[in-house]
Parts: structure tokens; C-alpha cells; sequence
């Protein structure tokens, strides 16, 4: 199975890299690396999770974080958003909706 990165997702993750580096050096760059394979893994287990907000939602595995994703045919899996869990769920919704 393929996996399609959205420039949102992206985008998240750059922030999320940005939070973890500002708490102490070399946390950004484990987050980015536990992340990646949280996704990769989707090669494998994409739609295994259950649905919330109308996406799959795949949950971290070291992080407080959430993986948004939904299939494009029967071969591409596409990842929306990758979002912190511990944000209020409002704005998770908001940020669901722009994509």
C-alpha cells in the first residue's frame, strides 16, 4: 500500500518538531523519526482504526498525538493531518474541516 503525505500533515509535523525542540535538544527530531514510522506502519495496518470526525485515527505510539488519515482507491492510503490530542477537541475539528 502507498502512503500520500498532504502538505498539511506536513505541516503539523514541522510544528510539532518545533514544540519538541524548544522543551529540550533532540526531542524534535525524535518525534519526527517516531511519527514516520507511526505512518509507515499504515503500509501495513491502514484501516485498522476506528473513525472519528469522518477520518481513520491512527494514535501515536510515543506521542500524544493523533494520525488522520483516509483511503484514495484500494491502494493509496492519504494522511490528512497528524495532530496533538491534547488540544481542544474543537480545534481538532476546525483543522479536520479546512483539509
Amino acid at each position: 500500500m502507498k502512503i500520500r503525505i498532504l502538505t498539511s500533515a506536513c505541516n503539523d509535523l514541522a510544528d510539532g518538531r518545533d514544540f519538541y525542540d524548544r522543551q529540550a535538544e533532540g526531542v524534535g527530531d525524535y518525534f519526527m523519526d517516531s511519527l514516520f514510522a507511526d505512518i509507515d506502519s499504515l503500509a501495513i495496518h491502514a484501516g485498522a482504526h476506528r473513525k472519528v470526525f469522518g477520518f481513520h485515527r491512527m494514535l501515536s505510539h510515543r506521542f500524544p498525538w493523533a494520525i488522520y488519515y483516509r483511503f484514495d482507491g484500494e491502494d493509496l492510503v492519504v494522511v490528512f493531518r497528524v495532530l496533538d490530542c491534547r488540544q481542544d477537541p474543537g480545534k481538532t475539528v476546525a483543522a479536520l474541516r479546512r483539509v
